[in-house]
């Protein structure tokens, strides 16, 4: 049976909990869970919130395609990735990410792929909410993350 990855993006919170009970529910052939939940940042308290921004379909589309590329280069048992949008507080959830296997190696490499490619792969957009009241900007990617999705090219 193929790998079906639990995809969603949401405006309401997720439970890292819970989200991991589900991906091990049943399973006795897991020996590695590997997680990454990204938080949101108060940039060193300037921000009163982040608002995350997508095309409905297209994002659950990107993250499905993503989520296919690492099943198909890791033997994975599960996948979970959670992306939420709309008004996002600093310290709240915006991202989770969860691989399963039978080995560590295969859910760390698969967890750290999955954050290089939505960090700059995913459509979603980020605009700063100051606590000042000014005009936040629209967060631009950065240039690590495209040099951290790059290490994943294969020849």
């Amino acid at each position: 049976m193929a790998l079906q990855p639990k995809i969603s993006v949401q405006a309401g919170d997720f439970d890292v909990s819970a989200e991991t009970a589900l991906l091990t529910l049943n399973s006795n052939n897991i020996g590695a869970i590997v997680s990454f939940t990204g938080l949101c940042r108060d940039e060193d308290g300037r921000l009163n919130a982040l608002e995350l921004e997508h095309y409905p379909g297209m994002a659950e589309e990107k993250l499905s395609e993503i989520a296919r590329q690492a099943a198909e280069r890791w033997p994975l048992s599960g996948l979970t990735i959670i992306h939420r949008f709309g008004m996002i507080k600093p310290g709240a959830n915006i991202v989770l990410v969860i691989a399963t296997s039978s080995h560590r190696r295969a859910a760390f490499e698969a967890a750290d792929f999955l954050m290089d490619f939505l960090k700059t792969d995913a459509p979603f957009w980020k605009k700063e909410h100051l606590k000042d009241g000014s005009k936040g900007d629209w967060v631009e990617a950065k240039c690590d993350d495209e040099a951290d999705k790059k290490r994943w090219q294969q020849d």
